[in-house]
């Protein structure tokens, strides 16, 4: 019996450690940060309309996954800004009639996300190409022989960028 208090003790008090251990359940955010603006990115490639296509389904995470409210301008917390600096698409394989077969879109953007009441840069990514800038790349295949089109393979990779960027917004551990 005294065996039996001691164990319930022990466990008791092994959860309650363990419960202050600074765990959460589910994704943190910054709790000061209300709202955010996340203009439509800017594109450094001659390809156009992926920016519309990247922006619309950044603020979709946003408003899906986070605690964040989307704003305009000065009415917002913070700013979301990101520059597509790249975009390929390179045959992986062809046909014997030299046609495609297996196509590869690759985008690469560059994403700041910065406090605009104290124009402090809210970087979460661990090594960023400088202090202010974080690169994501994001790629997806597709096959025009089965249906495959550029289109999905950009929505593809558009949403696979968006989860990234979004990620970054998440408080560190």
């Amino acid at each position: 019996m005294k065996r039996f208090v001691l164990n319930l003790l022990l466990l008791s008090l092994l959860s309650i450690d363990l419960t202050g251990c600074g765990y959460t359940v589910g994704n943190s955010y910054q709790p000061d940060v209300q709202t955010v603006y996340v203009p439509i990115f800017e594109n450094k490639t001659f390809r156009r309309g992926f920016e519309y296509q990247l922006t619309e389904a950044v603020q979709q995470k946003i408003q899906s996954r986070t605690p964040f409210r989307l704003a305009k301008g000065a009415e917002a917390d913070t700013r979301l800004t990101g520059t597509i600096k790249q975009i390929n698409k390179s045959v992986l394989g062809t046909t014997q009639f030299d046609d495609p077969r297996n196509l590869n879109l690759q985008f690469v953007v560059e994403v700041t996300w910065e406090d605009m009441r104290s124009g402090k840069i809210l970087s979460q990514q661990q090594v960023p190409i400088t202090a202010d800038v974080v690169s994501l790349v994001s790629a997806a295949s597709f096959a025009p022989e089965v249906g495959q089109s550029l289109a999905t393979a950009t929505k593809t990779a558009t949403d696979s960028l968006a989860n990234q960027i979004v990620q970054l917004m998440e408080m560190p551990w």
